[in-house]
């Protein structure tokens, strides 16, 4: 049976490839078949990361288990801590489980519980916040904002009134007394004055404070005891009133004892006090003559000012001390180590060291020019003589030190020995020749000019400075020795030239500046046009006009493209007018005109800069070189008549508008500027004729309205109407004529005509926002406010991005009273026009006054250079009392848009209020100047059928009288 059972045994052995000696010399063992699993693919979740809350072996109840060593070794809850310095209650395990136990457990008090929010807190913090929790918040989060964003206008307008009528009913302190601050700038400095002081509050012990009196013990009273042989160094508190016996006579204090004797002398002390006292007192005195003098007022002031200045600190100093001492000894011949120690011992109030210093320099670095120069400057007057001669002992070739040397000098005839014995060793120097001149006499100066010259040959300013000393004829052989020796300086050709004006010989100007173009050129010098204008305005300012139109006329064309050659011209031009240099600039018109005599656009910008800058006479004789060369040029034909009419030569203005009408046959301008020639000088008659005449020959829309305009003004409404009628039924399509019409409608008093008037403009012109208004008004006027609001929103559909609709909408809530509508209307306009002056402008003074600065800096944040936005920026400061401000921003505003007659009103009006009679004159004669034609206030009165013949001056008046304060 034992066999039996070992048998399968082998055998199984064998047959699984067994090694053994019962396999030996079979064959070899059979391979295994492959795993039916290797020719399938990988699984696609092999090497992917768990999905979250994955445990693995969960699904088949294979749970982990955790062993003593994971969570530690067990220990009692009274065993102690590991924290030998923990505070009582948290000493042992068991506190600090509890105390664990404790953070963990949630708050479930009764009265941690509300009825309708439940517990404060979350019931689930405790738990694990996962991804979808994260997720719930987000979306939760997400609806809370969209339910948020729903009711958030509504909301912010109701929060909005709420602060409102709050601050109406509690407003705050500063705008409390507002109003009392405005009427403080109506005090007077009397009423200031005699306002009484605050009283003292305080008691009478408060008030009179009794201080601890310390009394000094006088030297009397220690040298009395002094020569009764008691020496006592304190007095002992617990002794009566009967001596000032201590208990251990003699006893005396170290420090105290006089060398022989070993007591205490208190005339030492005192000598020693006024030894220190004079030595204070000498740091801080001027030595004069051996005498001490001292100054009592400015006696603390310099005690003050030994106080070191510096602002580094102590330490730093001494760093800095160390380094430079380290620099001295490692390079004993570097100069600029010198230096800074001493200015370092300068600064911090160590003066003597610095002067010690600073000579030691000296003797190291005896061939150093700044080392000698810093030593003079810290050594006091005569001490700084000594150092500049020693410096000049070893220096004698420097010129700085001689200047020195001459400034160290307070006579005059000493400085002129220093410079004389300089120039002696220094001859080639040009500044020494130029210091040593300025002290000399006028015919001392030309003597020692001449030799100058011969020592420095190549000096401009020397021959220069001679060339003026000397007489006509030997000036002129001066600047022709000069010419040879420098003949590459531009200078003294121009020199030349003024010389020869001066002595009226300007036949010889233009040559000699041609010359010099060309010699210099030969020298191989570059002509720079730039710096040759530059000269010619030097000469301009200097009064040698000639010189200067010569020099222009020489170098304008160097240089330049000929296609650039206008655009540069005129560029140089009004760089020369920004420069003061109006010569030059006629010059460069002159030159101009010369090479483009057919340019209209030449011609009027010499015509406006005669205007402005030259006389009546030069104006007309350059206009009437312009219309001989542009005869079609309407504008310089009635610039030139106008200048006649305002030198009140009416038949020259005449004549010349007569010439114009035969080189322009039937030019409008020119029929309207003949009739407002006649119209003005109150030659009706024939303004009627030349208006009838122009109807029949050059009919236009603006002529039938100048037509229908001469006769309302005269008070011929019936002709008036009957010509709008006719001009009508030719032309309309035009919308002044329809606003002409209703006007005169209205003036007669017929609202009903007037408004058919407009209506029928509006349909054939319903882009004209004028018209629009004007139905407004008229409606807004007979009290139909409604249909006046309905007109307005209807334009605005036709016209929309329009600013003057919207702000003729606003106008029309305010002035009915609603402004919560007008604030409404007017956050729509500025996002309709955002970038609109008029709207900003009025925005501003809608606003509540402490919030208007705010709104000034948003309008010109939003319309930077527009000139409405300008405008309300300087009635602000106005209305804040700030008249500089204000007076700046007027002239800002004028002169980015002269046109705007508003401006000039409230400017005008400004300083009747703030300014001199000067300062009124001025505005009103830049008014004048500029001609203003826009503008809401000066539209309506300049435009005013009563005001039609008024000049600007009159109307700058009228309009000022009729601006009211209310800003």
């Amino acid at each position: 049976m034992a066999s039996a059972k070992q048998g399968p045994k082998i055998v199984s052995k064998s047959s699984a490839g067994g090694t053994g000696a019962a396999g030996a010399g079979r064959e070899p063992p059979i391979m295994p078949l492959a795993s039916p699993l290797m020719g399938k693919k990988k699984k696609p979740f092999l090497g992917m990361p768990a999905p979250l809350g994955y445990v693995p072996g969960l699904g088949r109840g294979a749970t982990g288990f955790t062993t003593r060593s994971d969570i530690g070794p067990a220990r009692d809850a009274n065993d102690p801590v590991d924290d030998r310095h923990a505070p009582p209650g948290k000493r042992t395990v068991g506190d600090q489980m509890k105390k664990n136990q404790d953070d963990d457990d949630e708050d479930l008090n009764d009265t941690n519980y509300d009825e309708f929010n439940g517990y404060a807190g979350s019931l689930f913090s405790s738990g694990p916040y996962e991804k979808d929790d994260e997720e719930a918040d987000a979306i939760y989060a997400a609806l809370d904002k969209r339910m948020d964003e729903r009711r958030k206008e509504r909301r912010e307008l109701r929060e909005k009134e709420e602060i409102e009528k709050y601050r109406m009913e509690r407003p705050k302190i500063q705008q409390q007394f507002s109003d009392l601050k405005r009427k403080l700038a109506e005090v007077s400095e009397e009423e200031w004055l005699s306002i009484p002081e605050v009283g003292d509050a305080r008691n009478k012990r408060q008030r009179n404070p009794r201080y601890e009196k310390l009394t000094p013990v006088p030297d009397s009273f220690f040298s009395k005891h002094l020569q009764t042989g008691e020496k006592n160094t304190s007095v002992d508190p617990l002794q009566g009133l009967g001596g000032l016996n201590t208990p251990y006579p003699g006893s005396m204090t170290p420090g105290l004892m006089t060398p022989g004797t070993g007591e205490l002398d208190m005339r030492k002390i005192g000598q020693a006090r006024n030894t220190l006292m004079d030595m204070r007192l000498s740091q801080v005195s001027d030595s004069v003559s051996g005498q001490t003098v001292v100054d009592p007022k400015g006696y603390l002031t310099d005690l003050n000012s030994m106080i070191p200045t510096h602002g580094g600190d102590i330490s730093d100093i001494k760093k800095a001390r160390l380094l430079l001492k380290s620099v001295r000894e490692t390079n004993p011949h570097h100069p600029p180590a010198w230096i800074a120690s001493a200015r370092l011992e300068e600064v911090t109030g160590k003066l003597q060291v610095a002067r010690n210093l600073i000579m030691k320099g000296t003797e190291m670095c005896p061939k150093s020019e700044d080392v000698w120069l810093e030593a003079a400057r810290l050594q006091p007057g005569d001490t700084a003589k000594a150092v500049v001669a020693q410096a000049v002992r070893h220096l004698p070739q420097s010129v700085r030190i001689y200047i020195r040397a001459a400034e160290l000098e307070t006579d005059v005839r000493a400085k002129k020995r220093v410079l004389r014995k300089a120039l002696e060793n220094v001859s080639k120097s040009v500044r020494l020749w130029k210091t040593a001149v300025e002290l000399e006499e006028p015919e001392d100066a030309r003597i020692m000019l001449s030799r100058a010259v011969e020592c420095c040959p190549t000096s401009v300013e020397l021959w220069l400075a001679l060339a003026r000393l000397e007489t006509y004829e030997n000036a002129r052989r001066v600047l022709n020795k000069a010419r040879e020796n420098i003949p590459t300086d531009r200078h003294i050709w121009i020199t030349a030239a003024k010389l020869e004006e001066a002595n009226s010989n300007t036949q010889m100007v233009e040559k000699i500046i041609d010359r010099a173009i060309t010699s210099l050129r030969a020298n191989g010098v570059e002509i720079n046009r730039e710096q040759w204008i530059q000269d010619a305005e030097e000469c301009d300012k200097a009064g040698s006009v000639a010189t200067c139109q010569a020099v222009i006329r020489a170098v304008i064309g160097i240089g330049i493209e000929e296609e650039d050659r206008k655009h540069t011209w005129m560029e140089d031009a009004d760089s020369c007018v920004s420069h003061g240099a109006l010569e030059c600039a006629r010059a460069i018109y002159a030159h101009a005109l010369q090479v483009f005599p057919s340019k209209k656009s030449v011609w009027l910008r010499a015509a406006y800069f005669e205007k402005n800058h030259g006389t009546r006479e030069s104006l007309e004789a350059l206009l009437q070189r312009a219309v001989a060369h542009c005869p079609k040029a309407e504008v310089l034909w009635l610039m030139g008549a106008k200048s006649k009419w305002l030198a009140e030569d009416v038949p020259a203005a005449r004549s010349i508008l007569a010439l114009a009408f035969q080189a322009n046959p039937n030019s409008e301008e020119i029929w309207l500027a003949a009739v407002k020639l006649e119209s003005e000088n109150n030659e009706y008659e024939r303004a009627r004729r030349l208006l009838a005449k122009a109807r029949s020959s050059a009919p236009t829309a603006r002529v039938f309205m100048k037509s229908v305009k001469l006769e309302w003004v005269l008070g011929n409404i019936e002709a008036a109407q009957e010509l709008c009628t006719e001009a009508l039924k030719h032309y309309e399509d035009f919308p002044k004529l329809w606003m002409m019409r209703g006007q005169i409608e209205e003036q007669c008093e017929n609202m009903d005509k007037a408004r058919e008037a407009y209506n029928q403009g509006l349909k054939k012109c319903p882009h004209s926002v004028a018209l629009w208004m004007l139905l407004s008004r008229l409606e807004e006027r007979v009290g139909q406010l409604t249909r006046a609001r309905a007109i307005l929103e209807k334009a605005r559909l036709k016209n929309p991005q329009s600013p003057e609709l919207w702000l003729e909408s606003v106008r029309l809530e305010f002035r009915a009273g609603l402004k919560n509508i007008s604030n409404t209307l007017m956050a729509k306009a500025l996002q309709e026009c955002p970038n609109s002056g008029i709207l900003w402008a009025e925005a501003v003074f809608l606003e509540a006054r402490p919030q208007r600065k705010t709104k000034s800096v948003d309008a010109l944040k939003k319309c930077e250079h527009d000139p409405h936005v300008l405008l309300a920026v300087a009635k602000l400061f106005w209305s804040e009392r700030k008249i500089t401000k204000a007076r700046e921003w007027f002239l800002r505003t004028v002169k980015i848009e002269p046109d705007l007659g508003d401006a000039w009103a409230l400017f005008y009006k400004f300083e009747q209020q703030h300014g001199t009679e000067e300062q009124q004159e001025e505005v009103r004669k830049r008014c004048e100047n500029a001609e203003p034609r826009h503008g809401e206030l000066w539209c309506a009165e300049s435009k005013h059928v009563l005001n039609w013949q008024k000049k600007t001056g009159e109307i700058l008046a009228q309009v000022a009288s009729k601006i009211k304060n209310t800003f």
